[in-house]
């Protein structure tokens, strides 16, 4: 996983690979305060941003996730969460198996646990190897009013080495 604001891309995105860079671009460049909830096609890509309005909860009800096949770039553009993270292991119980089709693993919990916040224009990078549980509050008796975006990017395209970018 790796995190940032989406405004200091130009400083920390040379080590990004350039469909991420790519991505946070995107994101850093379009308004999302008049999107409804929904998916958006991500111009001369098959990427869609998938637009979020909810409010935080408390962490306990919010469910640890991994995928197999996907990297989520997720975007706060409004608001703040708590997005909890530890490394894939063996020692994570599974609530819920694999679910090819949605590409999802449910875990009982984080073991051991992180947790950022990720404030308006924060971005976090999570792959296969990343156990999150987004959603969360710092707080459990205030919650603040989140929009996120959540772009998927195939992780055989990061492993291409002739991958486009979404300038081309």
């Amino acid at each position: 996983m790796f995190i940032g604001n989406i405004d200091n891309i130009d400083k920390d995105g040379g080590d990004f690979h350039a469909i991420i860079y790519s991505v946070l671009e995107y994101l850093r460049a379009t308004d999302f305060s008049n999107f409804n909830d929904g998916s958006y096609p991500l111009p001369h890509t098959d990427f869609i941003a998938k637009v979020q309005h909810y409010k935080t909860r408390p962490n306990d009800e919010c469910r640890p996730e991994s995928h197999e096949k996907f990297i989520d770039v997720q975007f706060v553009a409004k608001g703040e969460e708590a997005l909890g993270w530890c490394p894939l292991s063996p020692d994570l119980k599974i609530s819920v198996p694999y679910d090819e089709k949605k590409d999802v693993t449910f875990y009982e919990n984080l073991l051991p646990e992180s947790c950022v916040m990720l404030s308006a224009r924060s971005y976090a990078v999570l792959f296969p190897l990343d156990v999150h549980r987004p959603c969360g509050s710092f707080d459990d008796e205030e919650f603040s009013e989140v929009t996120k975006v959540v772009v998927k990017i195939p992780v055989e395209l990061i492993l291409e080495e002739d991958a486009w970018t979404l300038n081309e």
